[in-house]
C-alpha cells in the first residue's frame, strides 16, 4: 500500500513517514503540491497526506486536482489549528477526513485504516460489477449487428453525445440503454423523454422542470428530465419532433450554459449526458430548415445507425427464438419452436415495424396457438409485406404495378388496424406498439378517418 505525504514541514514528512513504514506501508514524500502531482504521475499511490497551507500551489487547489485526475484516490487533510475552516471546506470538496496539527499518531493510524478500509471496499465493489457486467441485449449474429455492439461499447467509455438513427421499432432505446448500462454512469439513472408524445406547451417544463405557480396547473414545483438525469443519461427519443423554439434553449444548455426552470430564475447546471435518437433524416431536416444545424452536430458527435430488420434477415430467426422464449415463460406454456413453414413466413416479411412489430407477432402467436410448435396459421401475417412480387401493389383493373412507400405500408396497417379494432384507438396503440399520442398524430398526418 503506497501513501504520499505531501507537506512544507520536514519534520511532520519525516515522522508521518516513520510511523506508517513501521505499519509496512510505503511512503513517499513531497514539499509542495507540484511535486506531489509529479509523483502520483509516476506511481501508484492508494491514499494521499495533503496540508492545506502549501507554497507554490494551495492544498484547495491540489485537492481539486487530484480529485479530476486520480477520483479513486482518498485524500486526508492536515491542518493548523488557524486553518479548520479550510479543512472543512477540503472535506466538503471531496477529502475522506482532516487532521489537526499537532498530529495524534493514534489518529493517524486510525484514519489510514478507516480509509483504506474503504479504498478496499471500493475495489471489491469493481472488481464484483465487472464479474456481473451488463449483458448486451442487442441480439442478432449479423455483421450490422455486430458492428453496433463493438460501436456501443466503444461509445461507453466517454461521455460524447450520441445520435442514434433508425426506423421506428429497431430498437434504438435497447442501444441507447447499453451505452448507458456499459458507461461509468451505469449506478446513476437512465431518464427517457419521448419528444413526440408530450405537446408542445408541455416539453419546456417537462425537461427543465417548473416552479410552483408558473403556470395554471403548477400547483408545486417539480424537477425536470434534465435534474432527473444528473449524474446520469438523458435519453431523447424522436428529438426531430422537438419545436425549433425549444432546440435553442436546448442548445444552450449543451453549450454548458445553466438553464432554470419554467418560472423561476435560479440558475440550474447538471451534469447529464445526453443520447437522442430519430427515425427521420436529420440531415435533410436541416436543409430543409426544421431542425437547428448547430444543434444537429452538438447532437451527432457520435453516430449510431440502427438498420431495419428486413436489412438484416440472419437476425429474425435469433430474435423470434428470443421472444418465444420470453413469452412462453411468462404464460407458463412450452413450446418446441416454430414450424419450418411458419419460419418461411417470418423471414419473407418485410416487417415494416421492425423488432417491436415481430414482438408483438410473437406474443400474439403465444396466445393463439396450441403448441409446442407455432404454425404459420398463428401468425396472423398478411403478404402485403411479404417479399418478392408481393412487395408492390397490383392495380385490380390493370397490370400495372405501383411501388409502395413506406409511408404507404404504415398507413395501410394504421388502418386496416383501426378498422379490424373498430377504431378503438387506445387498444390499436398498444397492438402497435406505439403511444396514444404518436397514433392520434399519424392518424392526422396520413388523413385518415374512420369508415375509409
Amino acid at each position: 500500500m503506497n501513501i504520499l505525504i505531501i507537506d512544507d514541514e520536514q519534520g511532520i514528512r519525516t515522522t508521518l513517514a516513520s510511523v506508517l513504514e513501521d505499519e509496512r506501508y510505503h511512503a513517499f514524500s513531497a514539499e509542495d503540491a507540484i511535486i506531489g502531482l509529479d509523483i502520483l504521475s509516476r506511481q501508484q499511490i492508494d491514499l494521499i497526506f495533503l496540508d492545506v497551507l502549501l507554497p507554490n500551489m494551495g492544498g484547495l487547489e491540489a485537492l481539486e486536482r487530484i480529485r479530476k485526475d486520480f477520483p479513486q484516490i482518498e485524500i486526508i487533510v492536515i491542518s493548523g489549528h488557524a486553518n479548520i475552516d479550510m479543512a472543512v471546506r477540503a472535506v466538503k470538496l471531496g477529502a475522506f477526513d482532516f487532521l489537526e496539527k499537532p498530529l495524534s499518531l493514534d489518529k493517524v493510524l486510525t484514519v489510514t485504516r478507516n480509509a483504506i478500509a474503504i479504498q478496499n471496499l471500493r475495489k471489491e465493489n469493481i472488481d464484483l460489477k465487472k464479474r456481473i457486467a451488463p449483458k448486451m441485449d442487442i441480439l442478432g449474429v449479423s455483421k450490422q449487428i455486430e458492428h453496433i455492439r463493438a460501436l456501443i461499447k466503444q461509445a461507453a467509455q466517454s461521455d460524447a453525445r450520441i445520435l442514434i438513427s433508425g426506423e421506428n421499432g429497431t430498437g434504438k432505446e435497447v442501444a441507447a440503454r447499453a451505452v448507458h448500462d456499459f458507461s461509468s454512469r451505469a449506478d446513476k439513472c437512465f431518464v427517457e423523454v419521448n419528444c413526440a408524445a408530450i405537446p408542445d406547451t408541455l416539453i419546456e417544463s417537462e425537461l427543465f422542470g417548473h416552479e410552483k405557480g408558473a403556470f395554471t396547473d403548477a400547483v408545486s414545483s417539480r424537477k425536470g428530465r434534465f435534474e432527473m438525469a444528473d449524474g446520469g443519461t438523458l435519453f431523447l427519443d424522436e428529438i426531430g419532433e422537438m419545436s425549433q423554439a425549444l432546440q435553442a434553449k436546448f442548445l444552450r444548455v449543451l453549450e454548458g450554459h445553466p438553464f432554470e426552470r419554467v418560472g423561476g430564475n435560479a440558475p440550474i447546471v447538471v451534469d447529464a449526458r445526453v443520447i437522442a435518437a430519430t427515425n427521420r433524416d436529420l440531415e435533410k431536416e436541416v436543409a430543409g430548415g426544421h431542425f437547428r444545424h448547430d444543434l444537429f452536430f452538438r447532437l451527432r458527435v457520435l453516430e449510431i445507425i440502427i438498420p431495419p430488420l428486413r436489412k438484416r434477415l440472419e437476425d429474425i430467426p435469433i430474435l423470434a427464438d428470443y421472444f418465444l422464449d420470453k413469452f412462453s415463460k411468462e404464460t407458463g406454456r412450452k413450446y418446441q419452436g416454430f414450424s419450418p413453414e411458419a419460419m418461411r413466413v417470418l423471414m419473407n416479411y418485410r416487417w415494416p415495424g421492425n423488432i417491436r412489430e415481430l414482438k408483438n407477432v410473437v406474443e400474439r402467436a403465444v396466445v393463439l396457438s396450441a403448441g409446442p410448435w407455432v404454425q404459420e396459421s398463428d401468425l396472423l401475417l398478411t403478404t402485403l409485406h411479404t417479399t418478392g412480387e408481393t412487395d408492390i401493389r397490383r392495380e385490380s383493373t390493370s397490370d400495372i404495378f405501383v411501388p409502395l412507400s413506406l409511408d404507404d405500408v404504415e398507413r395501410n396497417h394504421i388502418m386496416r388496424t383501426l378498422n379490424h379494432l373498430q377504431w378503438n384507438k387506445s387498444l390499436a396503440s398498444k397492438l402497435l406498439g406505439i403511444e396514444r399520442t404518436t397514433l392520434d398524430r399519424k392518424i392526422k398526418r396520413y388523413g385518415l378517418e374512420k369508415g375509409e
